[in-house]
């Protein structure tokens, strides 16, 4: 059983590396978001092929899952969303995407329900552009990128 929770996350961070990874020096570049090619969201092309469905995450792991075998991560997303992790990471794309949201909400004040609902369902937005429209003030390419390091860190960190 942990040789496959190891084996869940190692795919996990993987995936996550590569989304994190994708973001070139110096910002969002136009505004675009990462859905079109460009930095500015948490999903890369490599994280949302057409074998991954909403709430489905690397390895065929549904969020859910990873959660229920992760309970330091689910605490984590517990305490800076204030509500359980499954709730809170119902319909991101992937666990990475929910807790970079996560982050997002403690860093900046936006409430995580109003985040969560720009970046889920019909019309999500990317990270980065959510928090331009939520929060018109902050620098919305830097913000997403340190909460996306910070939700690399909460996963590997969890994962040993």
């Amino acid at each position: 059983m942990k040789t496959s929770t190891s084996i869940a996350m190692a795919a996990l961070l993987a995936s996550l590396s590569l989304t994190v990874g994708a973001a070139p020096p110096g910002g969002m570049g136009g505004g675009r978001s990462m859905a079109s090619g460009t930095p500015g969201a948490m999903s890369s092309r490599s994280d949302m092929s057409s074998s991954h469905t909403p709430g489905e995450s690397a390895g065929g792991r549904s969020v859910d899952e990873l959660l229920a075998q992760n309970s330091k991560l689910a605490s984590e997303i517990k305490e800076l969303t204030g509500t359980s992790a499954q709730q809170a990471c119902a319909g991101f794309k992937n666990l990475g995407e929910c807790v970079a949201a996560a982050h997002v909400s403690k860093n900046l004040g936006i409430g995580f329900d109003a985040l969560r609902s720009k970046m889920t369902g019909s019309g999500a937005e990317s990270l980065g552009k959510a928090i331009q429209v939520l929060k018109p003030d902050a620098n919305a390419g830097a913000e997403a990128r340190k909460a996306k390091g910070e939700a690399k860190a909460d996963i590997k960190a969890s994962a040993n």
